[in-house]
């Protein structure tokens, strides 16, 4: 899970990227509206409203032109109501005002990102190597060999194959599945032992150590 941190106080960005860090995102710094526009594609944006650089409701304008999946929550001490308004009028997905605690920021940021899952556009068929998942129908074949999995297999199995070969981490697999990062990271470990043996082939879903999961992407 990838998050652009657009904040032109130094200090501030790093406690906030350290923070997320260890929540398990990977966070990209940009300090400048121009920055921001050449950073590379993310998940989701917090975006102060105050650059050196430009307003940051023009660049929530942009970033929203550009996707209209992206996530966007704008952080930033304009509490006014206008400004609020404002910015949820030009893209923005929520609005957190400063100060704020990091666990506000968390479920903000867990919200935002579950209601752009539930929005984006599904890919009907997906394959990676011998495995072939149909979205719609809910079905799973390796090989040609039907699989039956249960909702939270499937749903793991489907947080991997949208990017076979990539490393998903553990915390991007509880928000996919669980709806939270809030879980216990150990009821993974045990639904993904449960998916590897149905799978025939427990080489396909890897262990990657100190971050979560890959499927096997050949």
């Amino acid at each position: 899970m990838r998050i652009l941190l657009v904040e032109d106080d130094r200090r501030v960005a790093a406690a906030l990227s350290s923070a997320l860090t260890r929540r398990g995102y990977e966070v990209e710094h940009a300090a400048t509206v121009g920055a921001a526009l050449s950073a590379a594609p993310c998940d989701l944006v917090l975006l102060d409203l105050t650059l050196p650089d430009g307003d940051g409701t023009d660049l929530c304008r942009e970033l929203r032109r550009r996707s209209s999946q992206l996530g966007i929550i704008a952080v930033t001490a304009r509490g006014e109501e206008r400004d609020r308004v404002l910015g949820l009028r030009l893209g923005a997905d929520d609005y957190v005002v400063k100060p704020f605690s990091m666990v506000e920021l968390q479920a903000r940021i867990e919200a935002v990102l579950r209601r752009a899952a539930h929005t984006a556009p599904e890919r009907t068929l997906i394959e990676a190597g011998p495995v072939r998942i149909d979205v719609g129908g809910r079905t799973v074949t390796v090989a040609g060999r039907p699989v039956a999995l249960t909702r939270k297999e499937f749903d793991i199995l489907l947080s991997l194959a949208r990017q076979p070969g990539v490393a998903v981490p553990r915390d991007r697999i509880l928000l996919d599945v669980w709806g939270t990062t809030w879980a216990d990271r150990h009821t993974v470990e045990v639904h993904v032992g449960s998916l590897r043996g149905k799978l025939g082939d427990p080489t396909l879903v890897e262990t990657v150590r100190g971050v979560g999961y890959r499927l096997r992407g050949e």
